[in-house]
């Protein structure tokens, strides 16, 4: 992936990333955008998801899709799908799931652990990496990889 623009986030805590999550809902195109969450175990991937999810209009459960390896939601502004690839492990999977589908139709994808579909998914158009901070903080990078992407950026605050 080329990256068209990178920028770097600290987020303090829980309360900073909920902003960063509404705010990006309310980014023109991010219903058909590809987002990757790159991050060790427990550095706020999945949290990051739910409070994109809530702030885009979901209510109930949100669940995370470890097991599954793909949770969809059904929403007025679209579809989202949020993947969870951390326990992918045949190619074959890929094809059986008809995640290629998925993948090629509109809608918001979310992957975390998108390095273990390596040739697989599609040119992100947004990359998120997490790194928790020995305070609890993130260290956040986001990193534009196509025009929809620097779109996405811009629109941040």
């Amino acid at each position: 992936m080329s990256i068209l623009e990178t920028r770097r986030l600290l987020w303090p805590d829980e309360g900073a990333a909920q902003d960063f999550a509404a705010a990006l809902a309310q980014a023109p195109g991010l219903m058909n955008a590809s987002i990757e969450l790159h991050g060790a175990l427990g550095a706020g991937k999945t949290t990051l998801v739910r409070h994109l999810l809530r702030a885009l209009g979901v209510s109930g459960r949100v669940k995370s899709p470890s097991y599954t390896v793909m949770e969809g939601y059904a929403l007025p502004a679209g579809e989202v799908s949020h993947f969870d690839f951390y326990r992918f492990n045949d190619p074959r999977e890929w094809e059986d799931a008809g995640f290629r589908d998925v993948f090629t139709r509109p809608g918001l994808k979310l992957s975390e652990w998108p390095e273990k579909a390596v040739g697989m998914l599609p040119p992100a158009d947004l990359r998120i990496r997490i790194e928790a901070l020995d305070d609890d903080s993130r260290q956040v990078e986001l990193e534009a990889g196509t025009p929809l992407g620097l779109a996405l950026l811009e629109a941040l605050p």
